[in-house]
């Protein structure tokens, strides 16, 4: 099925679009430290703003709590990042719907872009408010949804908006769509690297790759929880009795654990060591895949047509335990563009890519975390419903 996207919205010169887009950013004390989210995004607004649109937009960031000072979570310094790289100056709002916003749109002339206040502050965003989604939606003549890392949630100007105006995918939407469905019918053989830490969210995923995939290579501590479950020691590391009775429950010869782990504890000074998965110490900590896990996952991601990467595979925010996922981010991006088409989906595994700087090496970086879990396992995506071409 196709998407209906803003391709289809040539002729609306003078018309007000209101745009979702997925602005979650890094921000500390009013400084943006990662802006790769609003990069994405420069070509749907790019098109909107050429082809005449008013375009109000709106996106969420982070997760305000209630009667906590929300000042760190305003939109305010996207909107300067976006003049920035649009060489035009953006208008922030420091609300979402009403008198304000009706009163600022309607003097709107076509091409100018506004920023609403952070969608979140609403109570009834999450709730997936009806209210609300009509509040929104009587913004605009056209919504249109560029936020496909919150598509898989329920909430009003993701879900219910799209009952009250006509509505369309961003170019990010599209992309995503169009680039996840060669995973779902892959040129084989298919490789996937699967890291991280819950094991519950990455279950779903690693029972439909288990039977798309080549092999299915595991690291991080989802590992853990597949060692331990294999009767293996694993000392102090990150793990849980119930992820390890999850990892029982798969039995499938595709999946491959390391052979190796760089690990460290209190009573050796947190000397870093690298040792075999058969001799982990009760009081060591797993941080990191060793030098031969590092060296068989290499052998199998060389052989891949198609490859698909979710999760750090170890502690890669500390230089010490950084290696395995570095390498293996590098092996990756070395054989995407190619010899394989590579998708690397997830926010600290797109960090752990941007450290290579190999980045662009990459057939497609997924703005997804859990919205590429979600539409990889067959879950329902609410934001996309209604945008599919019948």
């Amino acid at each position: 099925m196709r998407v209906k996207t803003i391709k289809k919205l040539a002729k609306i010169s003078d018309q007000t679009v209101l745009l979702r887009s997925d602005f979650n950013v890094p921000i500390e004390h009013g400084i943006i430290k990662d802006d790769f989210k609003i990069r994405k995004a420069l070509p749907t607004l790019n098109y909107l703003v050429n082809i005449g649109a008013k375009v109000v937009i709106l996106t969420h960031l982070g997760r305000p709590e209630p009667g906590k000072d929300k000042r760190d979570l305003s939109t305010r310094p996207i909107a300067v990042r976006l003049s920035k790289y649009l060489k035009k100056t953006i208008k922030h709002l420091d609300v979402c719907h009403g008198f304000a916003v009706d009163t600022v749109v309607n003097k709107m002339k076509p091409g100018q872009i506004i920023l609403l206040e952070n969608i979140r502050f609403e109570p009834g965003e999450l709730k997936n408010s009806k209210r609300l989604a009509k509040n929104l939606a009587s913004i605009a003549k056209y919504y249109v949804n560029d936020a496909f890392a919150v598509s898989h949630r329920s909430h009003a100007s993701i879900a219910a908006i799209k009952n009250y105006i006509p509505s369309f995918a961003g170019f990010i939407v599209a992309e995503e769509i169009k680039h996840l469905r060669r995973i779902l019918q892959p040129k084989k053989p298919l490789i996937s690297v699967i890291g991280g830490v819950k094991l519950a969210t990455k279950m779903p995923l690693i029972r439909r790759l288990s039977r798309l995939s080549h092999r299915v290579l595991v690291g991080g501590a989802l590992a853990n929880d597949f060692l331990a479950a294999h009767g293996l020691e694993i000392g102090k590391s990150v793990s849980s009795k119930k992820s390890i009775a999850l990892a029982k429950r798969i039995h499938n010869k595709k999946i491959i654990l390391p052979l190796d782990v760089v690990v460290s504890s209190r009573e050796k000074k947190w000397r870093v060591r690298v040792v075999s998965v058969n001799k982990v110490n009760k009081n060591d900590y797993i941080f990191d895949i060793g030098p031969g896990t590092i060296k068989l996952y290499s052998k199998f991601i060389k052989q891949a047509k198609t490859i698909l990467w979710n999760g750090p595979l170890g502690m890669f925010e500390d230089s010490h335990y950084k290696h395995g996922t570095l390498a293996l981010a590098q092996v990756i991006a070395a054989r995407s563009t190619g010899k394989a088409f590579g998708v690397v989906g997830g926010g600290e595994t797109i960090v752990a890519l941007q450290a290579t700087k190999m980045l662009e090496y990459v057939d497609f970086v997924s703005t997804g975390g859990g919205a590429m879990l979600s539409f990889l396992t067959g879950a329902k995506m609410p934001g996309l419903e209604g945008l599919y071409v019948k």
